[in-house]
């Protein structure tokens, strides 16, 4: 019989001594398993040449997420040429949740692809930036975030099933090693290597967001309904993380 899966994605971080290296990885069946549910709860089904980027960039987000200080939430959008799509991930090792969803509908069409990043933390002003990228490969995507916003390598594999990786460089690091992994190298890190364990971090996919929450973000409407709701007494609102749409009222409005 085949073993449940696990309610949440374990994420691992690895020291890899001799190498000066960071290891992240995990297996993301749980993450994927929830991805899925929630695509048939809303409704929707994605191509494959939309599904595996989206799962690509949820993977990596959350391996990213973990070599990060655990109170920052990070989001990123990629704006795509071809296929004229947005990727949109945010998550937080605090709340222990990642969440996405694609923007096919009013995309605006950029001269070259462009993946944003933003990174909150409290008390402090969000940093931003912005990386040209050549493809719709999410895995590549992270080496030129990390060379241009990071300011060191990173390297990201999918290995094998709904397993990833993410290695990541740190001062004196090993550079003729670095330079020559691959997937298979990195399959077999602790193995072969000298290796720390230095902690887990636990994600699931959900993004949190309820009638309740969704409402005030239309305060802005409280005093001129009719703008809003035109001659209706209801509206579909969309969680623009997750793509859930809400029932709005003219009455819960009010209240």
């Amino acid at each position: 019989m085949q073993d449940a899966v696990e309610e949440f994605t374990k994420v691992e971080s690895i020291f890899i001594r001799e190498r000066n290296c960071l290891l992240l990885r995990a297996d993301f069946s749980p993450i994927f398993t929830d991805y899925y549910l929630h695509l048939m709860d809303i409704g929707e089904r994605h191509p494959e040449n939309l599904d595996s980027p989206l799962k690509d960039l949820l993977a990596i987000l959350t391996l990213h997420l973990t070599a990060r200080p655990w109170a920052e939430t990070i989001a990123w959008t990629a704006n795509l040429r071809a296929p004229r799509v947005n990727f949109f991930a945010t998550g937080s090792p605090t709340h222990e949740y990642i969440t996405g969803r694609l923007f096919t509908k009013d995309v605006r069409e950029p001269d070259r692809n462009f993946l944003y990043s933003q990174t909150t933390q409290a008390g402090m002003e969000p940093r931003r930036s912005t990386i040209e990228v050549p493809d719709a490969n999410p895995l590549k995507w992270i080496e030129h975030f990390y060379d241009q916003s990071e300011q060191r390598p990173g390297k990201a594999f999918h290995l094998h099933d709904d397993t990833y990786a993410l290695v990541t460089a740190q001062p004196d690091f090993d550079e003729e090693w670095f330079e020559g992994l691959d997937g298979d190298t990195v399959s077999k890190i602790t193995e072969v290597e000298l290796t720390k364990a230095l902690e887990n971090r636990k994600f699931k996919f959900s993004c949190g967001c309820s009638l309740e929450r969704i409402i005030p973000t239309l305060g802005a409407w409280k005093d001129k309904p009719e703008e809003l709701f035109g001659d209706q007494k209801e509206i579909k609102v969309q969680c623009p993380r997750c793509a859930k749409t809400y029932q709005i009222s003219r009455d819960s409005l009010e209240e």
